[in-house]
């Protein structure tokens, strides 16, 4: 356990350094750089809490991330032209917007799960897979919105007392949304709604013999991952600017999960550090070869061979490292 805080301390406290770091070497890419990871660890962080501890298989939420961005955008784009929506004349505070997506995301994902859950494996996986790719063909569809080019945002969202066009500023609130959002999903897994998820994992009919039933943990725990998921695709809106329909693709979805596994599948901490390696190695072997891919299968392979929890469990070493 000392060990794994250990490395947990390491990871946050080289996150508060960027800024500072970056103000040093004059390298003001990798504060942009490390917003990435962040933004993306979140939305990882959010997955793993059903991949890793319910093992559902979810191929569908992207669909999420890319309505937290759509609702950033399309509210823009209406306060941009002056008009309304559905009566709403709009509003540009991170307070409003914010939490509005992540209803929204929750809301979808009530559904979504709702009918998802009524099985399991790989029907599972085509069924969460097949409500991304409507969302996504619908975003496509939306010409009032840019469709298949995406929707650009004039402004990021306002928070009072904080100057969010300040990337360092906004880097900060990404940080600090990302470690509010692991203490809650730490306090979610280590709580007795948790150890059911867990029990479901493992053993389903033995729970079911005990008198839990599967579908309102499940279910629970898939919206929570959905809201999770629409705030990280808030910041990314924020963050780019932009919003287009390649977020809710389910290549995106392919995206969260090869983080998971890189850093380690139902240990929370784990989908951070899988995050940075998957973007950073984006990062890195896109400057070689347009086909960084044929890289990152072979490495995956290693990670998955030598270290089931990921290179996060390879770090802390043992089993209980979640």
């Amino acid at each position: 356990m000392t060990r794994k805080y250990i490395v947990v301390g390491i990871i946050f406290a080289l996150l508060i350094l960027v800024p500072p770091i970056a103000n040093v070497t004059d390298d003001t890419f990798l504060v942009s750089m490390v917003t990435r990871f962040v933004i993306y660890a979140l939305a990882a962080v959010s997955l793993d809490l059903i991949l890793g501890y319910g093992a559902m298989v979810s191929f569908g939420h992207a669909a999420f991330f890319g309505i937290g961005g759509y609702v950033v955008a399309i509210v823009g784009f209406h306060m941009d032209m002056g008009d309304t929506l559905f009566g709403w004349a709009g509003s540009n505070s991170a307070l409003v917007i914010w939490p509005l997506a992540m209803i929204l995301a929750a809301a979808v994902g009530a559904i979504m799960g709702a009918l998802s859950l009524r099985t399991s494996g790989i029907q599972f996986i085509m069924i969460t897979l097949a409500f991304a790719q409507m969302l996504y063909f619908v975003l496509v569809g939306l010409v009032q919105y840019g469709g298949d080019d995406g929707l650009s945002i004039t402004n990021r969202n306002v928070i009072p007392g904080l100057d969010v066009d300040d990337n360092a500023t906004f880097y900060y609130i990404c940080l600090v949304l990302l470690t509010v959002w692991v203490f809650i999903c730490r306090r979610i897994v280590n709580s007795p709604f948790g150890m059911v998820l867990r029990g479901f994992k493992q053993n389903e009919r033995r729970n079911v013999n005990l008198g839990y039933a599967p579908m309102p943990y499940k279910l629970s725990a898939f919206v929570i991952s959905a809201a999770g998921t629409g705030l990280a695709g808030v910041l990314w809106a924020n963050y780019a600017l932009y919003a287009s329909p390649d977020m809710a693709s389910w290549l995106k979805s392919g995206e969260l999960m090869s983080m998971i596994i890189l850093g380690g599948m139902g240990t929370i901490f784990g989908p951070i550090i899988g995050a940075a390696v998957f973007l950073g190695l984006e990062q890195i072997l896109t400057a070689w070869t347009e086909h960084w891919m044929l890289f990152l299968g072979p490495i995956m392979i290693l990670v998955v061979l030598f270290s089931r929890r990921g290179i996060f469990g390879w770090l802390v070493g043992g089993r209980n490292n979640d």
